[in-house]
C-alpha cells in the first residue's frame, strides 16, 4: 500500500466527503420515485439525509449522519413518526467515523444493530487504464442495451454469490428492476459488459464533488468468474480519473466477492457503516 492511499484509511475528513456524498446520491437516486409516489421525502438532516422513496425502495433510511452535528430530540421524532405512519422502521446507516454521540442518541432512542457493510476506497491517477480479459467487452450502456443490462443486473442481484455475510436487505425482482430504471432516469451512468457478445453484466457509477461512487455492479450467475466485474472495476476507474475525480468507493457487504474483486484493484478498507434500526412500535423485528 502505498503512503497515498494509507492517508485514506480511519481519516474521518475523507468518510465525512463519502458520506456527504452519499447522501446526495440518495437524494438523486430517490428522486423520480419521490415525484411518482406523492408520499416521498428528502429531509436534510445534520449533514445527511432522511429519506422515503416508495415502498420497498432501497432508499427509504437515513444516511450520512455523524459530520454536521447532533439531530435534535423533536427532529428525530418527527423523522421516526414519518416511517411509521408508512409502516416502515426508521434505518440508520452509521458511519463507524462518525461523531460518537450520534450511536450513544441512538441507542437511548432504541435503535438495534442488525447489520454492518463495508466502504472502501481507493486514489485515483493518471496511470490509470481499462483492461479486459479475451471476450470481454465494457462499453456505456446505450439505450438499445438498456433492456439487456437490466435483465443482466437483475438477475445477478437476485442470485447473489453465496460468499461472505450478506446484506440485510434482500429485494425483489421487481423492485430491483425498478430501481435501476429509476436511478439511471435521475442521470447515472451505466456500464455494459458483454462475454461472447453477449450482455451479461452491468454496472453504475456517479461523481458527487471529487467522488467518484460505484453504485452497484452484478453479473447473470451463468457468466460469473470470467473477468466481467474486473474488467467493469478498470473501466469505472479509468473513466472516473479522466473525469477529474480523486477518490472512488464502492460498498460491499462484509467478506463478499465484491470486496474481494475490489480489493484486488487497489480498494481498501476505509470504515465499516453499521446498520441501525428502531421497529416501528409494536412490530415484530425477531426476523
Amino acid at each position: 500500500m502505498s503512503r497515498k492511499e494509507s492517508l485514506l484509511i480511519g481519516r474521518t475528513s475523507v468518510a465525512k466527503r463519502i458520506e456527504h456524498a452519499e447522501a446526495q446520491v440518495i437524494a438523486m437516486a430517490s428522486a423520480p420515485a419521490r415525484q411518482r409516489d406523492g408520499s416521498g421525502f428528502a429531509t436534510p438532516l445534520c449533514g445527511g439525509i432522511a429519506c422515503f422513496a416508495g415502498a420497498a425502495s432501497p432508499m427509504n433510511k437515513v444516511a450520512g449522519l455523524g459530520f454536521g452535528g447532533t439531530p435534535e430530540s423533536a427532529v428525530m421524532d418527527d423523522i421516526e413518526n414519518e416511517f411509521a405512519i408508512r409502516g416502515l422502521p426508521t434505518q440508520v446507516e452509521l458511519s463507524s467515523l462518525a461523531d460518537p454521540e450520534i450511536g450513544a442518541m441512538l441507542a437511548q432512542r432504541g435503535y438495534r444493530l442488525v447489520s454492518f457493510e463495508n466502504v472502501l476506497g481507493r486514489r485515483l491517477g493518471p496511470d490509470l487504464q481499462p483492461a479486459t480479459p479475451p471476450g470481454i467487452e465494457v462499453d456505456l450502456c446505450g439505450a438499445d442495451d438498456f433492456d439487456a443490462w437490466v435483465r443482466a443486473v437483475v438477475d445477478g442481484s437476485v442470485h447473489p454469490d453465496d460468499d461472505g455475510v450478506p446484506f440485510y436487505e434482500q429485494f425483489s425482482a421487481e423492485v430491483i428492476e425498478r430501481e435501476e430504471r429509476d436511478f439511471q432516469n435521475a442521470g447515472a451512468t451505466m456500464y455494459v459488459g458483454r462475454c461472447e457478445g453477449v450482455v451479461a453484466a452491468g454496472a453504475s457509477m456517479v461523481f458527487t464533488d471529487g467522488v467518484a461512487q460505484f453504485t452497484g455492479a452484478a453479473t447473470a450467475p451463468a457468466y460469473r468468474r470470467r473477468g466481467l466485474q474486473t474488467a467493469l472495476l478498470a473501466r469505472r476507474l479509468a473513466d472516473a480519473a479522466a473525469g477529474g475525480c480523486d477518490v472512488a468507493v464502492i460498498t460491499t457487504a462484509p467478506g463478499s466477492k465484491s470486496q474481494e474483486n475490489a480489493q484486488r484493484r487497489g480498494f481498501h478498507l476505509l470504515y465499516t457503516r453499521a446498520v441501525l434500526v428502531k421497529a416501528v412500535e409494536g412490530a415484530d423485528m425477531s426476523v
